[in-house]
């Protein structure tokens, strides 16, 4: 299973990421921003955590309309396998590849602690090695993680099962203290916490570990 993580001017979790993906038995390749296509046979593309181009504009925002981004859409767009994770959720939600905006946290200041989650389905590759209904303990660390959609979005996520994580308690404000959400087909996943800090018990928890082990292992098995 053969996975690339993108790094942007600012990201700071890209290591991290490519680090879980191998620990669960990817084979990852690193992209650089200004790079125009993907490695050839990506399986997944990770869209790593931190504050692409400073965050200026709109988180995200910029880093939509780099080079790379064509190639994410278009991987997505013929059925490819993204998990945007933080900024990398925004990231996503800039690219429409995933419903709704990351808006301003409610309290208006950054948080950084460990959060409770919810799993809200266990029906697609990023979630099925946990049980519905699970609790899981990711940390976050993020300035703009309040999710935002629509009534008739929301009642879309709810009616197709697209929320993936939810947190418990509330944290953000996030509409129906949305955590994650999974695209149409499924196979695109945007959430704010950060499992790749959370998939090593020398670094405090292994609750984040299930999800690269799930979706590497469903991938490798396709």
């Amino acid at each position: 299973m053969k996975a690339a993580v993108v790094t942007f001017p600012g990201s700071n979790c890209d290591r991290d990421l490519a680090v879980a993906l191998e620990r669960a038995g990817a084979e990852v390749t690193r992209v650089w921003h200004k790079d125009a296509e993907l490695p050839a046979g990506t399986d997944l593309v990770g869209v790593p955590g931190g504050f692409s181009y400073g965050d200026y504009l709109r988180c995200g925002a910029i880093a939509s309309q780099s080079p790379i981004a064509s190639a994410i859409r278009a991987h997505a767009e013929r059925g490819g396998f993204v998990l945007g994770i933080c900024n990398g959720f925004q990231v996503l939600t800039e690219l429409k590849l995933l419903p709704g905006a990351l808006m301003r946290n409610s309290g208006l200041t950054f948080l950084c602690k460990p959060a409770v989650l919810n799993v809200e389905t266990a029906d697609s590759a990023f979630t099925g090695g946990y049980a519905k209904g699970a609790k899981i303990t990711v940390p976050v660390a993020h300035h703009d993680g309040n999710y935002q959609i629509d009534a008739e979005g929301l009642a879309a996520l709810r009616d197709q099962d697209r929320i993936a994580f939810t947190y418990a308690p509330a944290i953000n404000g996030s509409v129906a203290d949305i955590a994650g959400v999974l695209s149409e087909n499924r196979r695109v996943l945007g959430m704010m916490p950060h499992p790749e800090r959370a998939a090593d018990p020398a670094v405090g928890g292994t609750d984040g570990e299930a999800l690269f082990r799930g979706v590497v292992g469903a991938l490798a098995n396709a």
